[in-house]
């Protein structure tokens, strides 16, 4: 009889889990669709991707996640201040960032490599950038994480904190058609 109710209660259990709600991604496509100019560099993943845990400095010296950021959706660049095309990029960040920043949306830039601080804040002086944070990854471990191979690489994560595009050298996000899709991303719900 204990085999009966154990088996009946396994088997119950199965269906249980079975029914339990799973989490769905939206479908991008509709949203890839929408890629023009610069954007077309953009590639969406049918699948999100995971992103690093490791810890990254902060400008004050303390530790920041990629998992602080949960809850909005995070526009996430790598760059170098030795980077050219990042130079000619950064602005078109902070300008997004004034824009479509808030409680949904933010851009967040983690210099990766040697970068010392006082030459990442030289670096934005001269291009007249305020709005956006000087976080670091001094060693690489997340760039290697999350497979970054050259710069810029500008990463979209989703309000899990999943990669969901990737877009490889530099872009205008400043374009009317960068704000398009990013509006868009921001108003899917999972």
């Amino acid at each position: 009889m204990k085999k009966a109710v154990a088996a009946l209660m396994y088997t119950a259990l199965l269906m249980g889990a079975n029914l339990a709600p799973q989490i769905v991604h939206a479908d991008l496509s509709e949203i890839a669709a929408m890629r023009e100019g610069d954007m077309k560099k953009l590639n969406f993943h049918a699948e999100p991707k995971a992103t690093s845990d490791t810890p990254y400095l902060k400008d004050d010296g303390s530790e920041g996640t990629l998992a602080d950021h949960k809850g909005r959706v995070v526009l996430l660049n790598f760059w170098a201040t030795w980077c050219a095309p990042c130079r000619k990029e950064m602005p078109t960040l902070s300008e997004l960032q004034t824009e479509l920043g808030g409680d949904d949306f933010e851009v967040v830039t983690l210099a990766t490599g040697r970068n010392t601080p006082p030459a990442m804040k030289n670096f934005f002086k001269e291009i007249n950038v305020d709005n956006l944070p000087l976080h670091r990854d001094p060693n690489q471990k997340i760039a290697r994480d999350m497979a970054v191979l050259g710069l810029p690489i500008t990463v979209i994560l989703d309000r899990d904190g999943a990669e969901i595009a990737r877009l490889r050298g530099d872009a205008d996000w400043a374009s009317d058609n960068a704000k398009e899709i990013l509006r868009a991303v921001i108003a899917e719900k999972e």
